[in-house]
């Protein structure tokens, strides 16, 4: 019941981030675009991420999927809060992060030691958060993690 109402906050939530707060513009790409990629690439790699979890490509919130891929982060509502602790320990300070980083500690304090376990993550890898990702969609997904050292 709690993931539920998590996700319909997350789904209310997501409208007006994406308008008033999200600067920069939308990626102009397709899935089959990055499908199409070399398969060692950060792009094939997101492509497969959408069409795994039958995904379409957010306007102007094409990072958090990036994300996903780069950490390998599933999307399970405590997985998704967990992703938000990483980004915290990486240096990423937004108030959309806060809200989900309360909420979600509010909602599953039992849980508390994997968000932890996700912020620690977070403060090792290199700050990489604010990459310009589409630039970065044809080089290879691993040496993107070692540069950064993303575990």
């Amino acid at each position: 019941m709690r993931d539920l109402f998590i996700e319909k906050m997350y789904e209310i939530s997501k409208k007006p981030y994406q308008k008033f707060f999200k600067k920069g513009n939308a990626w102009d790409i397709k899935v089959n675009q990055l499908i199409q990629l070399p398969s060692n690439s950060l792009g094939f790699h997101l492509g497969c991420f959408l069409l795994k979890y039958n995904f379409e490509i957010q306007p102007k919130l094409e990072d958090h999927d990036i994300i996903h891929v780069l950490t390998n982060t599933g999307i399970s509502v405590v997985e998704e809060i967990g992703m938000q602790y990483y980004l915290l320990g990486n240096g990423k300070r937004s108030l959309y992060l806060w809200m989900v980083i309360l909420s979600g500690t509010l909602f599953y304090p039992t849980r508390f030691s994997y968000f932890k376990q996700q912020y620690q993550r977070g403060k090792q890898a290199h700050e990489f958060y604010g990459l310009d990702f589409l630039n970065m969609l044809s080089v290879p997904i691993t040496n993107i993690q070692q540069t950064f050292n993303i575990t």
